[in-house]
């Protein structure tokens, strides 16, 4: 896999899942006949919560991880994340047969640092702050010449992200839109790209917490707005926008969504009792969006990406 310099195109994409795809699974569609009862329309599940490490992240750190050169994968791969892409990043390098440095912010879910450390990533940890996350690992970096995979802002991550709209789109070929969470915008930028590309007519839909809307904001606005606070329950979200991210959303993206905490739990909530599988709280954040909007989706056939399943069963919001 080349490592890309410019935002990947069909054929990227396309070669991105061949390379990666010992890495992943290609993760299952289901339904709801009761959930689509109330959301009043028809919704595909894209369910990344099955996906290795239990989240949608293990595409795009495998695509940045392959992409580097012999030199560089000796020296190991770095990371900063709250959880999802700190399991990813660690992983790869596993199977790469090389290092992982993490830097995790303190409050992370403990199952998500345990998995972490699982993986043999040595993690250091950091204050709960974007800025400690970043000094923290240029000092990580600067020790160890490990190479940094940023979650999201680097376009062979957007690239592995896209694979998983490129297998929802083969396998429901007529959905009439599309919606995923938007944290750092990696899976968001690359599921606008690849159904661009695959399915020009459906529409691309984006949600994110009330709290942490810094997304919707920089659309409404025209340029990147950041976040004041990162307080929500969905911790995958917390994140900003990055510049390749956001101009993808905004050329790509119909609208964003917003949604309350309690919104996100009761979505949570629904798809733990009607499908009986395991989510997160960044993952319901799309259903929430839906359940509240549900006139502009009256009638339709929408996909959904479930982005994972790494909870803590021991600190439930329900």
């Amino acid at each position: 896999m080349l490592k890309l310099s410019h935002r990947p195109d069909l054929v990227n994409i396309q070669t991105a899942h061949k390379e990666i795809n010992a890495f992943i699974h290609r993760t299952p569609v289901m339904r709801s006949t009761s959930i689509n009862e109330i959301a009043g329309c028809d919704i595909h599940f894209k369910c990344e919560n099955f996906q290795k490490i239990g989240a949608f992240k293990m595409r795009g750190a495998s695509c940045a991880g392959l992409s580097l050169s012999n030199e560089e994968k000796e020296k190991g791969l770095a990371t900063h994340s709250s959880g999802n892409h700190a399991q990813a990043v660690a992983l790869t390098a596993k199977l790469m047969g090389t290092k992982a440095y993490i830097v995790m912010p303190s409050n992370s879910p403990e199952i998500k640092k345990r998995a972490t450390a699982g993986y043999g990533a040595e993690i250091t940890f950091c204050e709960p702050t974007i800025e400690a996350r970043k000094s923290t690992l240029d000092e990580v970096v600067r020790q160890t010449g490990a190479t940094f995979i940023h979650p999201y802002d680097n376009y062979n991550v957007i690239c592995g992200q896209a694979t998983c709209a490129k297998e929802f789109h083969e396998d429901i070929t007529d959905l009439d839109a599309i919606m995923a969470p938007i944290g750092g915008g990696g899976l968001m930028s690359g599921t606008a790209l690849c159904t661009s590309y695959m399915r020009p007519t459906t529409r691309i839909y984006g949600a994110e917490p009330e709290i942490v809307n810094d997304a919707y904001l920089s659309l409404q606005k025209g340029e990147i707005v950041k976040n004041t606070r990162i307080d929500t329950i969905a911790d995958g979200l917390r994140t900003n926008l990055s510049d390749k991210t956001f101009e993808i959303i905004r050329e790509h993206v119909t609208e964003i969504f917003t949604v309350t905490e309690q919104e996100i739990v009761d979505a949570m909530r629904l798809i733990w009792e009607r499908m009986k599988i395991i989510i997160e709280p960044s993952c319901s954040v799309p259903l929430a969006a839906l359940l509240k909007n549900k006139s502009s989706f009256s009638g339709q056939k929408v996909g959904i990406i479930l982005t994972g399943g790494n909870v803590d069963l021991g600190n439930l919001p329900f």
